[in-house]
């Protein structure tokens, strides 16, 4: 198994049991080995592990450390969904790139994750979803798989079943378009003249989100120059329509009332695509300009683009379609970063939506502090200083709403300069608080930093968003192009509770103003049953989670009723197993809130949640502890099949592979901390 330019920890992928090759040199940072501590010195610092909660503690803790990389972080997979790699071919074969080996690789991962009924889906064990059925058919098709290939007939079989492709979402009739398969003027508009609209307007570029942001402005030029590149016949996929589309076909859907939101936009789609055809547009070739500029400052030294495969694809795109030439240091740097973020195998090729490695990192680094290793473990100093090397110290976007805001923070890449977030900020400080590096100083100063640039990212009412500050244009979500609902970054509960944690584990006070004015918004976003709803994680155990060990952090009174309503709530779901599961289709439908098989992470997730709100003694909690520890297998690891990360709730879902192993470990070791039981 291969990654283009950092190993990864190869049992935490989907490729489980391939061994990594070692890291030749990782960003300019020289690698070191990992030293650890002598066997003798261990025993006597920790003690023989006797008792099966000890001895499984163990075993998860020697995991992390066999899996640890050579300049100190960890990373596992992020999986997501097959439309990533699918356009990843796609791309190939608009730019005239393709290579045949990778491309028979991409074929095989897509075909091996069809689903014996002959869809795809976007999370594991979900239904099937037309745009990611087609977007795979229609990659395959490129690859050369005939539709008379039995995995083609029943995909096609599905397709059509559901309406075929006038019935997909914005992204895959975009990629259809690209190639002549769909008309681009069923595509709703998104004008380039939008780039030239100033800051302090209702509408403007820096009221999407970040994600939005850097795919929209990047996928405006490739919008305006409307490219068709002509496919073979064997290529095309005029079948997946369920008749020739007539120019009705490519309206959009109304709701039912007249002056709806979404109704309005749709007639001021109607009125911006009588705009678009017109020939005399006086902005268009500044607005063009003011694109691509953008595009070109937002690329890191890397070639990355947002750190997210939608940006990075689309400005490769965009670039190409403005007559770069595919050796153009921008295009070529563009696509050396993508090919980072492909894992590849002798057999398959598959490109992840993003990478983790901050994220992961903190995320291993706590669960072995809460396990009870040593703060001075060489293993949790190489770690902590890799960390401390990647803080942001650059202003990105989120400058132009917060202009006075020192940089600081941490993002969840490699290397994100532009984007950092409060949620790998805030778990990075609180991970690496306790180690003891030699730059003690060097760290706190960072520290400071980062709780300054988090604070400063509170948003008016009192919440966090993960990127920028005060993005609650919630109109934008009603756009004809919104069809994931996720071109706004507004406050959640979930990081509001991060938020929280940090203060507290930094020794803010509950009267802080910020946590004052945090206070008030979870309050206020409680559902009624006693959960919190979770927007980066599956679903309302994972916002639960996060919300209850902010309010302990920061001295909230634990008696209180909303606080019982919630541990009762988390009390009231778990399993006839002892463990706690939530299906993705929570999003879809509320009443499946906390309902789910059992999994590893979200188990974790429920016992550190009634943890940190007093629970450590109670039986659910030891039979939450008594599901892990029977589940575990012997290398330390758990099994997990379902995706409980969140891209966009309902559309895209994420299975990280860190998440089985390191939230086990952290509630196994916060329980022997808080009981001092031995089970």
């Amino acid at each position: 198994m291969t990654t283009s330019k950092h190993p990864i920890s190869h049992a935490l992928t989907s490729f489980n049991g391939i061994v990594m090759e070692p890291e030749s040199g990782t960003a300019g940072k020289q690698a070191g080995k990992i030293h650890h501590l002598p066997t003798s010195l261990w025993k006597k610092r920790e003690g023989e592990a006797t008792d099966t909660l000890d001895a499984a503690i163990v075993r998860t803790r020697d995991f992390f450390f066999r899996e640890q990389l050579p300049a100190g972080y960890w990373w596992a997979e992020l999986e997501s969904n097959v439309t990533i790699t699918a356009e990843y071919l796609m791309l190939f074969h608009f730019m005239g790139i393709v290579n045949r080996e990778k491309e028979r690789k991409i074929a095989n991962y897509l075909l091996s994750k069809q689903t014996k009924e002959g869809f795809w889906a976007i999370y594991y064990g979900g239904p099937g979803d037309l745009s990611t059925t087609v977007e795979a058919y229609f990659a395959l098709k490129l690859a050369g798989y005939p539709a008379e290939h039995p995995a083609m007939a029943k995909a096609r079989a599905f397709i059509l079943e559901q309406g075929g492709i006038i019935k997909c979402r914005v992204f895959t009739k975009i990629f259809l378009a690209l190639f002549g398969e769909f008309a681009w003027f069923g595509v709703p508009s998104m004008p380039i003249e939008l780039m030239l609209l100033p800051n302090w307007a209702y509408f403007n570029m820096y009221e999407f989100s970040s994600w939005s942001r850097a795919t929209i402005i990047p996928l405006s030029i490739v919008m305006t120059e409307r490219p068709v590149r002509k496919l073979p016949e064997r290529s095309r996929v005029q079948e997946l329509y369920v008749r020739p589309p007539r120019p009705i076909d490519y309206t959009f859907t109304k709701e039912n009332g007249i002056l709806t939101w979404k109704n309005i936009f749709i007639g001021v789609d109607h009125l911006l695509k009588i705009y678009e055809s017109n020939p005399i547009r006086p902005l268009k070739s500044k607005a063009l300009g003011t694109a691509e500029k953008w595009v070109l400052e937002h690329q890191e030294p890397t070639g990355d683009w947002g750190g997210i495969q939608p940006a990075m694809l689309n400005s490769v795109l965009a670039l190409h379609c403005l007559g770069y030439s595919n050796d153009h240091p921008a295009v070529a740097k563009g696509l050396e970063a993508l090919a980072n973020f492909a894992i590849e195998t002798e057999e398959g090729l598959v490109l992840q939506s993003c990478v983790s490695p901050v994220w992961d990192t903190a995320l291993a680094l706590k669960a072995l502090v809460d396990s009870g290793v040593p703060t001075d473990h060489p293993s949790l100093v190489k770690a902590t200083q890799w960390l401390m090397d990647r803080e942001v110290r650059k202003p990105g976007d989120w400058k132009v709403k917060s202009p006075n805001l020192e940089p600081g923070g941490w993002a969840f890449e490699f290397l994100n300069d532009w984007y950092p977030d409060v949620d790998d900020s805030g778990f990075v400080m609180m991970a690496i608080k306790d180690i003891e590096v030699k730059d003690r100083k060097g760290k706190e100063e960072k520290i400071r930093r980062g709780i300054n640039w988090c604070l400063g990212m509170q948003s008016k009412n009192g919440g966090w968003g993960a990127f920028d500050k005060d993005n609650t244009k919630h109109l934008l979500n009603k756009i004809p192009f919104a069809d994931l609902e996720a071109l706004i970054d507004p406050p959640t509960v979930d990081l509001t509770g991060r938020m929280l944690e940090l203060m507290g584990t930094f020794g803010y006070p509950k009267s802080h103003s910020a946590a004052v004015r945090a206070l008030d918004f979870i309050k206020e976003n409680q559902e009624p049953e006693g959960p919190w709803w979770g927007r980066w994680g599956v679903n309302y155990i994972y916002g639960t989670w996060s919300v209850l060990c902010g309010l302990a952090a920061i001295g909230e009174d634990l008696s209180q009723p909303y606080i019982k309503r919630a541990v009762n709530w988390i009390k009231s779901r778990q399993n006839m197993d002892g463990g706690w599961g939530e299906t993705c289709e929570s999003y879809h439908d509320p009443s499946l809130a906390g309902v789910g098989e059992s999994t590893a992470s979200q188990t974790g997730w429920a016992l550190l949640a009634l943890m940190a709100a007093g629970e450590a003694h109670s039986s659910t909690v030891a039979r939450g502890i008594q599901y892990l520890l029977s589940t575990q297998k012997p290398d330390g690891t758990w099994d997990e099949d379902q995706y409980t990360g969140t891209g966009f709730p309902k559309y895209f879902m994420i299975k990280y592979h860190i998440y089985r192993n390191c939230f086990p470990l952290s509630a196994l070791g916060t329980y022997r901390s808080l009981t001092g039981k031995k089970m």
